[in-house]
């Protein structure tokens, strides 16, 4: 396998449910260290795709590969792929009865082997950058919305993923915590994670994306550079779904 192989290759990729196609001949390739901005009206198959990405959703036909591999349907060879996928969905999806702690270092110890010292301390060290340190030992339930979401950023980053899988991150939250997400996420983008996120929020594809891909109908329509999709789109679904942004 070839360094320069992309990183996720998502190949001819269909998904129905029933009669209802979400995904068709979806084609996309994300390089090590890009960041990928999924964006698209509602229903257009954004976060299909996204949780293709790691078998969350199981593909009708085509290929999803990551780091070479092709995605294994299920059992063990799968746990240890999602193990290098890392993801961060709508709703938090910690684990209430744990502690902010321990919800970061139960994938490292059950998963990773790590002993309870070592996943203590990179957790610390990983709920410093996403600066939620200081509530280490509370429930999640005693954290905002925008804390909750930066601890399952932290969570998913304890497990070492190779890439980084965002769903709607922000769409849940209050807009006064929807920044201090997007800053942490700005901030790993910075740092070279890979990543693909499904947002809403163009500002950070401005700001953070290498390119913004746009999908309507379950099809990648464009994709470009933040600068040519927001400047020039090319399709006239691109131009109708940015003229609703500026009017709304």
């Amino acid at each position: 396998m070839s360094a320069s192989e992309p990183l996720v290759v998502v190949e001819n990729v269909q998904k129905h449910y029933g009669e209802f196609q979400a995904l068709t001949d979806v084609n996309l390739t994300v390089d090590r260290g890009e960041v990928v901005v999924v964006i698209g009206p509602s229903g257009s198959g954004k976060s299909t795709l996204c949780r293709s990405i790691n078998r969350l959703e199981t593909i009708t036909s085509g290929s999803i590969r990551i780091d070479g591999k092709e995605l294994p349907a299920e059992g063990k060879g799968l746990a240890k792929l999602r193990a290098d996928v890392g993801m961060v969905f709508q709703s938090f999806n910690l684990f209430a009865h744990l502690t902010i702690l321990e919800n970061v270092t139960l994938g490292p110890i059950k998963v990773l082997g790590k002993s309870k010292a070592d996943a203590n301390k990179e957790a610390m060290e990983l709920l410093t950058r996403v600066g939620v340190d200081k509530q280490a030992t509370k429930l999640p339930a005693q954290l905002s919305g925008g804390q909750q979401q930066r601890v399952a950023i932290a969570r998913a980053l304890a497990m070492k993923p190779k890439v980084m899988l965002f769903d709607e991150p922000t769409s849940a939250l209050d807009p006064e915590m929807i920044n201090e997400v997007l800053d942490v996420m700005v901030g790993l983008a910075k740092d070279g994670m890979t990543m693909v996120v499904v947002t809403h929020e163009m500002g950070f594809a401005r700001k953070a994306a290498d390119r913004v891909v746009f999908m309507a109908d379950g099809r990648i329509i464009e994709s470009a550079t933040p600068d040519e999709f927001f400047t020039n789109p090319q399709s006239d679904r691109a131009k109708d779904f940015l003229s609703k942004l500026i009017t709304n």
